[in-house]
């Protein structure tokens, strides 16, 4: 015979009382029933000093930014429409004769074409980077020498870069003497023809910038899981097919990035041509061509319309970029 045992709740004893200790455990739980409000009222998520912290502590980043970009950049649009010398009170509005001049005077317009050696040094410098990120970040002796001798460039003042090459690319300078002792006799002035002295520039352009570059593949490339490139090798998959299938689809956000600072910083050249050559033999940026404008002869108004028109062309490459090659979505929920 199997012995039953009474499962049901047995009523309290006549006579028998509750503890202290189970009527104030008892009076918590209801106090923290989910469908009841407590006695206190409002918590303190609710109240007004909670909603405006946050605003509190943007008061001063806001104003700071409103103070130093925003403003001025409402005051550089306003001088374009004007013919102000940067010295003199009086502004004279010439509406949207500046703008006419940039995109038809051709000495005005000319720069545009030195931007894209720039741009095209920008594009040697990203397959570089990404080549050396890719090598670099698996196993391989020196390593991290390597990583240090590709990233010091970058820490270089720009300034400093500037005279440095300055000796490196005149008459019977630096590049001269190596050249002839590799025998290779040659009286070319590197910094005298436009041609040469673009390409020479964009050169040292790539040589400081890809540092940059490197480091932001660098850190991709190494928060990608290890366990992609295990499944990968033990499919039999080659070095490019892991690098066009997991690497290049993982770090298309930061290429995407890469890209939008190319573009940008072809457009917005300034130290190094402007140590070497001062713009001259059509080494011209746009840059250097605005700071003339407004500090050599004494145009702020056209100046300043042509630092709208170089904001407006990166705000509208960049938008472009983004329609072109959207940033996948997450979801965080």
């Amino acid at each position: 015979m199997t012995e039953t045992t009474d499962t049901a709740p047995r009523a309290p004893l006549a006579g028998s009382r509750r503890s202290p200790r189970t009527v104030r455990r008892a009076g918590r739980g209801a106090t923290r029933h989910p469908g009841r409000r407590t006695p206190q009222g409002r918590s303190w998520r609710h109240s007004p000093l909670q909603r405006i912290t946050p605003w509190l502590f943007l008061a001063a980043p806001l104003a700071l930014l409103i103070t130093f970009t925003y403003v001025p950049v409402a005051s550089m649009v306003a001088y374009s429409f004007t013919d102000w010398d940067g010295v003199s009170p009086e502004r004279n509005l010439t509406g949207a004769d500046n703008y006419v001049q940039i995109f038809t005077r051709p000495e005005l317009f000319r720069v545009f074409f030195v931007s894209g050696y720039y741009l095209a040094a920008s594009v040697l410098q990203i397959g570089v980077a990404l080549y050396f990120a890719t090598v670099l970040s698996f196993n391989l002796r020196f390593r991290n020498f390597f990583k240090g001798v590709l990233f010091f460039p970058y820490l270089i003042n720009g300034v400093a870069i500037g005279f440095v090459f300055l000796y490196f690319f005149q008459d019977g300078g630096t590049l001269d003497s190596v050249l002839s002792w590799l025998g290779v006799r040659t009286d070319h002035a590197w910094l005298g023809d436009p041609t040469s002295a673009n390409v020479s520039l964009a050169g040292v352009s790539v040589w400081r910038f890809t540092g940059l570059n490197f480091v932001l593949f660098l850190g991709a490339i190494q928060s990608i899981p290890g366990e992609l490139y295990e499944a990968a090798e033990l499919d039999g998959a080659g070095k490019w097919q892991r690098f066009r299938h997991i690497i290049a689809p993982s770090i298309k956000p930061v290429l995407s990035l890469s890209i939008i600072l190319a573009i940008s910083g072809s457009l917005s050249v300034f130290e190094i041509p402007y140590i070497m050559t001062g713009g001259a033999t059509g080494t011209s940026t746009f840059v250097i061509q605005t700071v003339k404008l407004a500090f050599q002869f004494n145009k702020t108004g056209l100046a300043s319309a042509a630092a709208v028109v170089l904001l407006a062309i990166i705000l509208l490459i960049t938008w472009i970029q983004r329609r072109l090659v959207p940033d996948d979505k997450v979801d965080l929920v």
